[in-house]
């Protein structure tokens, strides 16, 4: 975290999860940033990045505890792609990562390489 603040960054989280469970996974993972609210995928629908689980998943969903009406408090069975933004003060987005597989995440060190990079 220091070094993002070292290059003028913040970097905070938007999750569709309800707050109280944003709060325990905060608490649980000694996570030192922000986690936003966006109910109902609303930011994430203006980036162009739900999907809804299909319906034979749901199931396996529930199997693994993975309750997203309960979680999310809507019945709406969707979820944000995994996405990494740096976004300047004038909300211009200068990078952007996203991949449609659950999987495949950006690493923090990516991130600050392009933080970086964006210095020069």
């Amino acid at each position: 975290m220091a070094r993002f603040n070292a290059l003028g960054a913040n970097l905070v989280a938007i999750s569709p999860q309800m707050t109280k469970f944003s709060r325990t996974l905060k608490k649980s993972k000694k996570l030192t940033f922000e986690i936003l609210g966006d109910p109902g995928n609303q930011v994430a629908r203006q980036f162009g990045l739900v999907h809804s689980v299909p319906e034979y998943l749901r199931p396996v969903y529930l199997q693994f505890g993975i309750d997203l009406p309960r979680y999310n408090a809507d019945d709406s069975w969707t979820l944000p792609l995994a996405a990494r933004f740096i976004i300047d003060r004038e909300a211009v987005i200068r990078y952007a990562e996203t991949d449609t597989d659950y999987r495949v995440r950006p690493e923090p060190q990516q991130t600050l390489k392009a933080l970086e990079a964006l210095q020069t």
